[in-house]
């Protein structure tokens, strides 16, 4: 495998400028839509996976809805285990394999360098320690809050519920499609978010926790300040509206938590023998992480390229984002 390099500031890119992958870029074009299905949904793939790690959690780990009809500690403590056990498993796993055991060493790592230690803009001088914090305190009880509030409302009939067993043939058919619309929904709610969460005062006060990891990795997803959890988990919310199955809310928590630990992997793709096998992080997103002001939402939204904050790589749009961070902040 041959990893082109065109830029120095990096230790791998992909070819860029950075093209245009989004479905909704053209939605009149049906190859573009197959081709997206295919990719994410017919292959080993990120969506696969945490479906299969939610349907686990489903099975084996979490208690059952109908055991939440009143708030007690046993089912609420067992969430909050279930939740710290996924983070710490899905994000300890990933910084093992890349960081500890170096198994792929820089193979696809988009930054050069090494994440910190002994800088004291982090807890205990230490990036990984840092964020290993906040993920599994703040991170976990804001995961364990939400769903355990969703368990309640579903189990006491406050909320609109899919019981697969006994449903018309329409409700499989919501059930399935519940799985690919989760992440659209989660992006969407993530931009708007994640706009707010750049207005200066929020940012200086609360966003800035999650940016001082300017070189990501796997702990990096959820390390952030418990305001910011609030606002970033509360895309659980949606289920509260729209008619779900209990597997849809661990589907979209686990899309949540350990499925940022894989977009903040700092690695493109996951190499077997040298050959890609399960696409991770994105340099879309680690250019936010190192710019700031762009790239707010994910590539498979057009947010970013509507009004106007997506960097492409380029060097005209890092002069770009920098003359628009200097207003900002003047």
């Amino acid at each position: 495998m041959s990893e082109k390099k065109t830029n120095s500031d990096w230790n791998y890119h992909p070819e860029l400028p950075l093209k245009d992958t989004s479905i909704f870029g053209d939605l009149r074009n049906p190859r573009l839509i197959v081709r997206w299905f295919t990719k994410n949904w017919l292959s080993l793939s990120e969506f696969i996976l945490l479906t299969m790690l939610a349907t686990t959690m489903w099975l084996f780990a979490y208690p059952s809805v109908d055991n939440a009809k009143q708030f007690q500690l046993d089912w609420v403590i067992q969430i909050w285990l279930a939740n710290f056990f996924l983070v710490a498993a899905v994000a300890g796993g990933l910084h093992w394999y890349f960081y500890i055991r170096r198994a792929q060493q820089k193979k696809l790592k988009f930054d050069q360098r090494d994440q910190t230690r002994n800088n004291r803009s982090f807890l205990f001088s230490d990036q990984v320690k840092d964020n290993v914090f906040w993920s599994l305190t703040s991170g976990v009880a804001h995961l364990t809050f939400f769903q355990c509030i969703s368990w309640w409302l579903m189990a006491n009939g406050h909320i609109p519920r899919i019981e697969v067993a006994v449903a018309p043939s329409w409700s499989w058919l919501w059930f399935f499609l519940g799985f690919v619309l989760i992440p659209v929904w989660s992006a969407f709610h993530f931009y708007w978010v994640h706009r707010l969460l750049h207005v200066p005062i929020v940012y200086k006060h609360v966003h800035s926790l999650h940016h001082k990891n300017i070189n990501i990795g796997p702990w990096s997803g959820i390390a952030m300040h418990p305001v910011e959890h609030f606002l970033y988990i509360s895309s659980l919310c949606i289920h509260w509206l729209v008619a779900s199955h209990p597997l849809h809310i661990i589907f979209h928590l686990v899309w949540l938590g350990p499925g940022a630990a894989m977009s903040h992997s700092g690695y493109e793709n996951l190499l077997v023998k040298d050959k890609r096998k399960l696409a991770l992080g994105t340099f879309y997103h680690q250019l936010h992480h190192r710019y700031f002001e762009c790239n707010y939402g994910n590539q498979e939204m057009p947010w970013d390229r509507w009004f106007g904050t997506f960097h492409d790589g380029s060097d005209e749009c890092t002069k770009q984002t920098r003359e628009r961070r200097k207003k900002m902040f003047s």
